[in-house]
């Protein structure tokens, strides 16, 4: 097995459980198929690929995968208090199948990073807070103690992983949910949100987030800004204010500029997330590769106060008002108040789960509602395109009621 730092050997996790004697062919493909994922892994940490030390003895095994920001806090105080290769080495998930693979899994049951294995013991931890405060624990003697005491550090770091890792996929993951929001702008702003509370908890004369000193705070933190530096501006467009605040931006490009440790985990990461860009991980995203360019409508207007309607249901994801020519003595629309994409239908993507939703229900609701005019029914349709009869393209719903309907329709 290949570590980022050396190379470890665990013949049970190379062989088949049921295997006592490998012939010697099979053996020396397998060596030679983990020395090349060993060379390409330490390649991807910029770390030595000298196959000298391809059967490391470290005593702990960080797994970990150079883009991952949660990763990142551990490699930071694995770095910048020199902790030894033989104490702890780092290997990608890959190299035990995956990480949805039964070894991985043994080791990290969700399947994530960062996780811990020490080897002399057999102990594993999966959870980047409780991996790091090992490490600080362990190896206590050796450079810089993060302050594991320090009470607004530890504030800071827990308001980082309770707020900010639960929704940044919002950054880069396709499809909703971003933790417990269904739509990606409402995500961003949260994420900007909690920059600026954490903003605010920061010391003032640095220069670190709690002072003179390194902290866990930093460690936490810093991965995750440089997420946040390489793709907040792909969705600039749709963000309102500045979304990571002045002296947190001044913080990281401090520690770039002073601190070796932070550099090379800021390279780390944004080299990964360079190969996600190139290999076009944001073109088909909404607000970031993908924007609505179709020209406005009507219901622009409408939204905008610019023409006025009968509003009889509101908030701040949908309107509906009255059909100013109705085909039914109870006729309302529907509609998103930002399209977003959604000038009809069938252009209905994962990212618009919980607007589509919102209409319907909203739909069924106004359907109810006898002040309106309906009675026991109503019907509920969505023209999507010219031959259907659609006339404005921007999605609405139409809620028809107060007469008898026939199946099927003329």
């Amino acid at each position: 097995m290949a570590c980022g730092h050396a190379y470890t050997h665990q013949p049970h996790s190379i062989f088949p459980r049921h295997s006592r004697v490998t012939p010697l062919p099979m053996a020396l493909r397998i060596v030679t198929a983990l020395t090349a994922v060993a060379i390409s892994t330490n390649l991807a940490f910029g770390l030595s690929t000298q196959v000298g030390s391809a059967l490391s003895t470290s005593k702990h095994v960080l797994f970990d995968t150079p883009v991952s920001n949660n990763g990142g806090k551990a490699r930071i105080i694995l770095y910048k208090k020199g902790i030894p290769e033989e104490e702890c080495c780092v290997m990608s998930p890959a190299e035990l199948g995956g990480f949805k693979s039964e070894d991985y899994l043994a080791i990290s049951p969700q399947g994530k990073v960062p996780a811990l294995k020490c080897q002399e013991t057999g102990l594993c931890l999966a959870e980047s807070d409780t991996v790091c405060r090992y490490l600080l624990s362990k190896y206590s003697y050796l450079g810089p103690s993060f302050q594991p005491d320090n009470a607004r550090s530890n504030e800071i770091a827990r308001f980082h992983d309770m707020y900010l890792t639960t929704i940044q996929s919002c950054l880069y993951r396709a499809v909703p949910p971003f933790g417990g929001f269904g739509d990606r702008m409402e995500a961003l702003q949260e994420y900007s949100r909690q920059l600026y509370v954490i903003s605010k908890l920061m010391d003032e004369d640095g220069p670190y987030l709690c002072g003179k000193d390194v902290s866990l705070a930093d460690a936490a933190v810093f991965p995750s800004i440089v997420f946040a530096s390489f793709m907040y501006p792909k969705f600039e467009h749709g963000i309102v204010g500045k979304p990571i605040p002045k002296n947190i931006e001044e913080w990281y490009q401090r520690m770039i500029d002073t601190d070796s440790a932070f550099q090379r985990v800021h390279e780390e990461i944004k080299g990964a997330l360079q190969k996600w860009e190139a290999n076009g991980r944001w073109d088909t995203i909404w607000l970031a590769g993908l924007r609505d360019t179709e020209p406005s409508t009507i219901f622009d207007k409408i939204v905008a106060g610019e023409i006025p309607a009968t509003v009889v249901k509101e908030d701040d994801k949908i309107l509906a008002f009255k059909d100013i020519n109705p085909v039914a003595p109870a006729h309302v629309l529907v509609i998103p108040k930002l399209r977003r994409g959604l000038t009809r239908l069938s252009e209905a993507s994962p990212e618009h789960y919980e607007i589509l939703g919102r209409l319907m229900v909203a739909a069924g609701e106004i359907a109810k509602d006898e002040s309106l005019g309906f009675g026991n029914g109503a019907r509920i349709v969505v023209n999507d395109g010219p031959e259907a009869g659609q006339e404005v393209f921007h999605l609405h719903v139409h809620v028809l009621g107060g007469r008898a309907f026939s199946w099927p329709p003329g």
